[in-house]
C-alpha cells in the first residue's frame, strides 16, 4: 500500500520522507482545503525530496468552478511543476451544479501529460458519485482522492468500496481524510493500494499575540472574498478629497 502524505510546509515534506512515505502532496493552507503552494516553496521541495511530488492545482480557496482567468493561472501552474520536474498533478474543475466539468477537467489531464493526473476532493461534492468516476475513467484520469463522500473516509467506507469495485484496475480509488494509524488497517483491509492522510500535529510556536491575524468569515465553501471596486473608489475619493 502506498502512503500518500499531505504536507502544507517544507519540514512537512522533509518529515514525510524520512518517515518512510512514498509519496507526498504538497499544497498550502490546509485548513481551507489547501490551494497551489509557492513557486519558492515547490522548488525548495524538489530540490530535496527524493521520493515523488504531486501538487495540488487550486488557484483559491472556496468553491471548484474557475472563471477563465483562475484556469489560466491553473495551467501556468501545471507547467512550471513540469519544468521543475513533478511526478504528478492534483486538481479538478466543478461545474456549477457540482458535476465534473468534463470539457476543462480533460485539458487539465492533457497538459499535464506525462504527469500522473489525481481528481482531488471535489469529487465529494458530486451530486453522482457512481457516474463521476466512470467520467473520471473516460477522461484516463489515473487516480481520485476521496472520503467517500463523507467527513472521514472511514464513514464512508461503503461508497469507497463501491468505487473501487466500478474503478477496477482503471482508475486507483485513494481515500483520504481523517486516516489514522488506529483506522489505517481498515483500508488495507479492503484492498485500497494508496492511502492519503496528512498526519498532522499541532504545536505552538510563538505566545499568543494580543489580536489575530486569520479571519473565520472568510473561510467558506460558498463564498469566495474578492476586493470591491466601488469600496476602492470611495476610499480613494476620501483620500483626495483630504488632499485638496
Amino acid at each position: 500500500m502506498t502512503l500518500e502524505i499531505c504536507t502544507n510546509s517544507y519540514q512537512s515534506a522533509i518529515h514525510a520522507e524520512t518517515a518512510g512515505a512514498q509519496r507526498v502532496e504538497l499544497c498550502s493552507e490546509l485548513a481551507v482545503g489547501g490551494i497551489t503552494p509557492s513557486y519558492g516553496f515547490l522548488k525548495k521541495v524538489m530540490n530535496k525530496l527524493s521520493i515523488p511530488v504531486h501538487v495540488l492545482i487550486r488557484p483559491r480557496s472556496g468553491d471548484f468552478t474557475y472563471s477563465n482567468a483562475e484556469f489560466e493561472i491553473m495551467k501556468t501552474n501545471i507547467e512550471l511543476c513540469k519544468e521543475l520536474g513533478c511526478a504528478g498533478i492534483v486538481s479538478g474543475i466543478l461545474r456549477d451544479d457540482f458535476t465534473i466539468d468534463l470539457e476543462r477537467t480533460n485539458e487539465l489531464i492533457q497538459l499535464s501529460k506525462p504527469l500522473s493526473f489525481t481528481f482531488h476532493r471535489a469529487f465529494d461534492w458530486t451530486p453522482n458519485p457512481k457516474n463521476a468516476i466512470k467520467e473520471l475513467i473516460s477522461l484516463k484520469a489515473n487516480r481520485v482522492l476521496t472520503s467517500g463522500q463523507e467527513s472521514s473516509a472511514e464513514k464512508g467506507i461503503a461508497v469507497l468500496k463501491e468505487l473501487q469495485e466500478i474503478a477496477g484496475n482503471d482508475l486507483v480509488v485513494m481515500p483520504g481524510s481523517g486516516i489514522n494509524p488506529e483506522n489505517v488497517g481498515l483500508f488495507k483491509e479492503h484492498g485500497f493500494t494508496e492511502i492519503h492522510c496528512s498526519a498532522i500535529q499541532s504545536h505552538q510556536t510563538i505566545p499568543t499575540p494580543k489580536i489575530s491575524m486569520n479571519s473565520q468569515k472568510l473561510v467558506s465553501d460558498t463564498h469566495i472574498a474578492v476586493s470591491n471596486p466601488e469600496k476602492i473608489r470611495q476610499i480613494l475619493q476620501r483620500i483626495q478629497s483630504k488632499d485638496d
